[in-house]
Parts: C-alpha cells; sequence; structure tokens
C-alpha cells in the first residue's frame, strides 16, 4: 500500500514539476517579448510585464512541491551527509512533521481570506493595461500550500517506509 501511495506521490509531483518546466519557458518567451518590445520598438505591455511575475509566482509556489520530492529543499547538509540512510530517512520524516507540516498549514489557512477578499472586491491591476482578476494569482497561494501538504504527508510516508525498510534490513 505504501508502494502505491508512493506511487501517486511521485506521478503528482513529476507533473508538477513538468508544469514548472513549461511556466519556466513562458515566462522566458514573455521576457524576450518585453526586452524587444521595449529596445528595438520602443513600446511594450503593462500586462505582459505583470504576466512575468504571475509566472515567476507560480514556479515559486509549485516548485516548492517539486523541489521536496527531488530532495533539493534546503537543510544543514554539512551534518546531512554524515548521517546513515535510516537516520536521513527519519530526519527527513520529523522534519515533514515538525516544520513543513505546521507552517505550510499556517499559510494554507490563513491565505484564503485574504483571496476571498480579493475575489470580493473584483481587484484588479493598479495600473491602466494591466491584468484584470488578481484574485487568481492569489488564489494559488493556497492552493499551492495545500498541495504541498497533501505532498508532504507522501514525503513523510515515504521516508517513514525507508526507516521501517533500513530497520528490516539491519535485523535479518
Amino acid at each position: 500500500m505504501l508502494y502505491n501511495c508512493e506511487r501517486i506521490y511521485n506521478k503528482i509531483s513529476d507533473t508538477i514539476g513538468h508544469i514548472c518546466g513549461v511556466l519556466m519557458i513562458l515566462m522566458t518567451l514573455n521576457v524576450f517579448y518585453d526586452v524587444v518590445a521595449r529596445y528595438f520598438f520602443r513600446t511594450g505591455s503593462i500586462g505582459m510585464q505583470e504576466l512575468e511575475w504571475h509566472f515567476f509566482s507560480l514556479i515559486i509556489l509549485f516548485g516548492m512541491s517539486y523541489a521536496l520530492k527531488e530532495d533539493a529543499h534546503v537543510r544543514v547538509d554539512v551534518l546531512y551527509d554524515r548521517f546513515t540512510p535510516k537516520t536521513k530517512a527519519l530526519v527527513n520524516a520529523i522534519g515533514g512533521i515538525i516544520f513543513l507540516l505546521p507552517i505550510s498549514i499556517l499559510i494554507a489557512t490563513g491565505s484564503t481570506e485574504f483571496v476571498l477578499e480579493s475575489y470580493r472586491s473584483g481587484e484588479s491591476s493598479g495600473d491602466p493595461g494591466g491584468l484584470p482578476y488578481r484574485w487568481i494569482i492569489k488564489a494559488m497561494i493556497p492552493f499551492s500550500f495545500y498541495l504541498l501538504i497533501f505532498l508532504t504527508i507522501g514525503f513523510i510516508l515515504k521516508h517513514f517506509s525507508a526507516y521501517r525498510h533500513a530497520s528490516v534490513e539491519k535485523g535479518a
């Protein structure tokens, strides 16, 4: 059963990684368009400039979940590298429970009212020619952290399984 959970976790994380890759390409093309329009044609679009930070925000917000799966998150590697696989698995699982889950829950639940207020007020860009419906990009904050919570549970299960597996191998 844990193997099936881990497979689902990996598939969702990989999909998020692919989406982030596409968003990076789109952001690069958007920046290229803005630079060419500004410096060669002396024109530009406020909406396209805002779209740059929208793409960047999405890459950061969803990239967190992919970084977790790829083990590309920040930690004290000076100590971690010296640990046995069993200890690493335990540190990862406990770290997910003590640090990652609480902050993710706090941000996911705390940002929901922020999004609802933006939606209720019909918030849009303050700049002429800017993008409307700012609540859509703001809604990605709680959504990405709820996704991170879900994937953190998979991360914790994966590392508890690795810990258990290392214990079984050592006892055998």
